[in-house]
């Protein structure tokens, strides 16, 4: 019916892709040219969450995650999102799928939830699809929103649409998975998270040893974020991990320090993971600094003096999240999934460790970045920890290499 009933109308979902003060203008103008805009925004934003037929064909679990990061690799599909959205569904025309979720009210928990909940139900032979005669008679049809533009408006979209398009014309992303997975991790007697994080760890260390001019590689401009959830507590949503501890950076040193022994190896990657699996359980139990120091430092009213612990170097450098990660998982999230980084010279890096023979990342930046410098040396530390392991009983982990 949609597809039967739709015209081509103008690009005004775009306008939600802009800097949020600008849209803000935009929306006001919006509602201005005409009665009817006013009462299309009220359905959409009174929505629980927007459908978008798309008719893109991806082909690539990256062409599809680039049209569900950022409408594409050019940006063509951005009139077919609204990004005010909390949740937004985007079928393909060749029967893929997406979702965005739009992070200011909507966390990752509680979207994997959702998501797995539906797509096991659709799964299921026992399903139903409300297809029949009889239901579709007692829904109302869906009704087309026509926009009225005037000259601002559309002086608006095409302002929108150049911004978008340099915006999607910086980014980049990849995406790897390895040759093993959850089961031959835990043999190995390790948290399947903690492994991860370590694997990224190594793989940022490397990469930063590459280009830094200081011999063991520890200049970072920035820390590493791994979100843990807080809803085990009233409006609990999350508090930071810092994976970056002495422990890991200590370990990172000595696994391209050929004095160091494969023993003296496992013993730092255990402290690690040890310390890594500590800092987790205090984050979740709100124990962790960065939400409390957050919220102090929103106390400050405009005009009062900041404290010196703000604007101290070593706070700033510290809350730069030049690496921000987190994990969730679901077994239908075959394709992967991912969001951007949160500084122009950062990394975002999404990862699973729930399937049993494969860990996934996607890595997100800028394209002035070393995006794919950075997966391959998320490839090379997976292979040579799985290594540095694999010595304690080799065959029996073939079957998941």
């Amino acid at each position: 019916h949609i597809y039967d009933n739709s015209t081509e109308g103008p690009e005004v979902g775009v306008l939600t892709s802009n800097n949020r003060d600008v849209w803000a203008k935009d929306y006001a103008s919006l509602v201005a040219a005409d009665r009817q805009n006013a009462t299309n925004l009220e359905d959409i934003v009174t929505a629980a969450f927007v459908v978008c037929l798309d008719t893109a064909r991806p082909s690539s679990p990256l062409e599809l995650s680039k049209l569900a990061f950022h409408g594409g690799e050019k940006g063509e599909m951005l009139g077919n999102r609204w990004w005010d959205k909390p949740a937004q569904f985007i079928i393909f025309d060749n029967a893929e799928a997406a979702y965005v979720g739009e992070h200011s009210v909507m966390d990752g928990t509680p979207s994997v939830t959702m998501l797995d909940r539906m797509l096991t139900a659709i799964k299921s032979p026992d399903f139903d699809h409300g297809n029949t005669q009889d239901q579709i008679g007692r829904l109302s049809p869906p009704s087309l929103l026509e926009w009225k533009t005037t000259p601002a408006v559309q002086s608006a979209i095409a302002s929108a649409r150049k911004a978008a398009n340099e915006n999607v014309g910086k980014q980049d992303m990849g995406m790897t998975s390895t040759s093993y997975g959850r089961d031959a991790v835990k043999k190995f007697g390790f948290s399947p998270d903690a492994w991860a994080q370590m694997i990224i760890q190594l793989a940022y260390h490397r990469l930063v040893a590459s280009k830094s001019p200081h011999k063991d590689g520890r200049r970072r401009n920035g820390g590493t974020y791994e979100a843990a959830s807080t809803r085990g507590f009233l409006k609990g949503r999350t508090e930071t991990i810092r994976s970056v501890t002495e422990e890991s950076m200590v370990w990172c040193d000595s696994m391209d320090n050929p004095s160091v022994s494969e023993e003296e190896r496992k013993q730092l990657f255990k402290a690690a993971t040890k310390r890594h699996g500590e800092d987790a359980a205090k984050a979740v139990k709100a124990m962790g600094i960065d939400r409390h120091l957050f919220g102090l430092q929103n106390m400050i009213k405009p005009g009062e003096d900041v404290p010196e612990l703000f604007k101290d170097p070593l706070f700033v450098r510290g809350k730069t999240w030049i690496v921000s990660t987190s994990a969730i998982f679901s077994p239908h999230f075959t394709r992967g999934y991912g969001w951007g980084q949160v500084v122009p010279n950062g990394f975002g890096v999404a990862y699973m460790t729930g399937f049993p023979d494969e860990l996934k990342f996607t890595v997100t930046s800028q394209k002035d970045q070393p995006n794919a410098q950075f997966v391959r040396e998320l490839e090379k530390a997976a292979e040579d920890l799985r290594s540095l392991f694999e010595s304690q009983g080799a065959s029996s982990f073939k079957s998941v290499m």
